[in-house]
């Protein structure tokens, strides 16, 4: 098979399981929790790296903001033989008590965007493998069974929140209607890639799954963008994503 165009791999570049980020810097700092690391291509959004954990072969590649630009990183990762992808993101809360910090396993995503609707109908499921959801679950709750001991960055380790969520489009479209609907529906949080991470993986045969670190609440109106921080994260959720990147590599040496 031809080098893929955005990626820049080829048949044999890539571990069957990926993480895969949003951000590109993500993948430096996943990579590093890591061993052999080895940088496979950079490219746009696009980082590519293949690593080991705890004699696990897996690569992690970031997807960028949003389903069209996720989209393209899994049709082309799972073109060159990657079988597995588990998400490592950030998310917004959209129930009252889930904290900055906290992190989310999604279930499944509501289809709030248009990447999917050109794949299939919008009443198809955006659901993870159960297989990775299961992972990812023992793994989460390995790591609340050892929450007394602080993590390598020392971070105090957020809750694990285990249910459905939303994925959207506009960032900055997201009215207080919108918002107000989702929490009535009862979903946990919102974020930008996971439906088309679960609907491309589901309709290819293979497997994926999703574990997010909360950066704010809409509902108690603290997400992004709602202070005066020049950071993107908050330091309680920028210091627990070495939490959730942990839950997630611990995930993948549990897979069948």
């Amino acid at each position: 098979m031809a080098t893929q165009p955005h990626l820049l791999v080829d048949d044999g570049d890539v571990h069957d399981v990926a993480l895969v980020p949003g951000d590109p810097g993500r993948v430096e700092r996943i990579a590093s929790h890591c061993e052999d690391v080895e940088t496979v291509a950079e490219n746009r959004e696009y980082a590519v790296v293949n690593a080991t954990y705890e004699g696990q072969p897996l690569t992690i590649c970031s997807t960028g903001i949003g389903c069209p630009s996720a989209a393209i990183a899994v049709e082309e990762l799972a073109n060159v033989g990657v079988e597995t992808f588990v998400r490592v993101g950030t998310t917004g809360a959209l129930q009252r008590g889930i904290e900055i910090g906290d992190m989310v396993v999604a279930t499944g995503a509501a289809k709030n965007e248009g990447t999917t609707k050109r794949y299939e109908a919008v009443e198809y499921p955006a659901v993870p493998d159960y297989h990775v959801l299961s992972a990812l679950v023992d793994a989460a709750e390995a790591s609340e069974g050892s929450l007394a001991a602080p993590t390598a960055d020392g971070s105090s380790g957020g809750q694990v929140h285990v249910g459905p969520i939303a994925s959207d489009d506009a960032f900055y479209a997201e009215t207080d209607a919108y918002v107000a609907d989702w929490e009535t529906a009862g979903l946990l949080a919102v974020e930008m890639e996971a439906a088309v991470v679960f609907s491309l993986a589901r309709r290819k045969g293979l497997r994926a799954g999703a574990i997010c670190t909360v950066d704010g609440n809409l509902v108690e109106g603290t997400q992004k963008g709602t202070d005066t921080d020049t950071e993107e994260l908050p330091e309680k959720a920028k210091n627990n994503v070495s939490r959730a990147i942990d839950i997630a590599l611990e995930a993948t040496t549990r897979l069948p």
